[in-house]
C-alpha cells in the first residue's frame, strides 16, 4: 500500500498537531516513534467510557520493510510502553503492543498492531 509522501511529511510535523482530531495526532506520534520507516496500514477507532472517564481506543497497524525499518520498528516496540505522548487535549491511559508479525523472505518486513486508549482530558 502506497501512501502520499506529503500527507505523512504534515502528520509528521510536531508544530502541525493543534487543533486536528486526536487521532491524527495520535498517528503523528506513532510515525515519529517509528522514525520515520514506518508505513499506516490500518487504523480503527472505537469510543470508549468507563463511570468516570470516556475517550477512544485506536488500533493501528504499522508496517516496517527493510533492515533499517526493522530496526526502527524494535526501537518503537522498546519505547512504547513507557513513552509519554503529548497529544492535545488527550491522555494516553495505556498503550500497548498487541500483535507482531514478521517475514524475512521476500525481504525483511515487519508489521506491529498497537492499541492505544486515549481519554480527554477535561
Amino acid at each position: 500500500m502506497q501512501h502520499d509522501p506529503a500527507l505523512l511529511r504534515i502528520l509528521r510535523q510536531p508544530g502541525a498537531r493543534k487543533g486536528r482530531r486526536p487521532w491524527l495526532s495520535l498517528l503523528a506520534a506513532l510515525l515519529e516513534l517509528g522514525q520515520g520507516r514506518a508505513e499506516l496500514v490500518r487504523h480503527s477507532e472505537h469510543s470508549w467510557a468507563s463511570a468516570t472517564f470516556a475517550g477512544t481506543k485506536h488500533c493501528v497497524e504499522l508496517a516496517f520493510t527493510g533492515a533499517e525499518a526493522l530496526e526502527a520498528a524494535e526501537s518503537l516496540i522498546a519505547a512504547l510502553p513507557d513513552h509519554e505522548f503529548d497529544l492535545p487535549g488527550q491522555l494516553v491511559a495505556d498503550a500497548c503492543l498487541i500483535s507482531i508479525e514478521q517475514a524475512m523472505l521476500p525481504q525483511p518486513r515487519m508489521v506491529l498492531e498497537i492499541e492505544v486508549l486515549m481519554l480527554e482530558d477535561s
